[in-house]
């Protein structure tokens, strides 16, 4: 079996170590909400490295959220939203609906770059398997 590519494991959420378990439960859209798993189904990683882990991914969410912000700004002008005053009220709802749509993305993809990425020591181990033993 070919192993997964770091590419493909960060689009579909898959562990960093083994690349073949979520890192998630639950839909990105949904009234459940999704949450961050605290092992890995198959390899028994340990997602959450240390008490209060993923507050660094808050920064990684707001980098993803100023550029967002950004390019739906750009991309309302280019479309033909021009940019006076009078357009003010449409641009800022046109950025809040863009931000509440984007949200559940970037808390998602905030954390699995954060653990794919900016964690150091953490990296693929080919050939990890599945080991019944180290259940927590």
């Amino acid at each position: 079996m070919t192993p997964i590519s770091k590419l493909r494991a960060i689009a579909e959420c898959k562990c960093p170590r083994c690349r073949k378990g979520p890192i998630f439960s639950g839909r990105i859209y949904s009234f459940k909400g999704q949450v961050t798993n605290e092992y890995c189904s198959y390899c028994n990683l340990r997602f959450e490295r240390e008490p209060g882990f993923f507050y660094v991914s808050m920064f990684i969410s707001y980098a993803m959220n100023v550029a967002e912000m950004i390019s739906i700004s750009v991309a309302a002008y280019v479309l033909g939203v021009a940019l006076t005053y009078e357009n003010l009220w449409a641009y800022i709802a046109i950025i809040v609906v863009g931000v509440f749509l984007f949200a559940p993305l970037n808390y998602r993809y905030s954390r699995v770059f954060l653990l794919h990425w900016l964690t150091p020591g953490l990296g693929y181990v080919p050939g990890i398997t599945q080991d019944p033993k180290i259940k927590p």
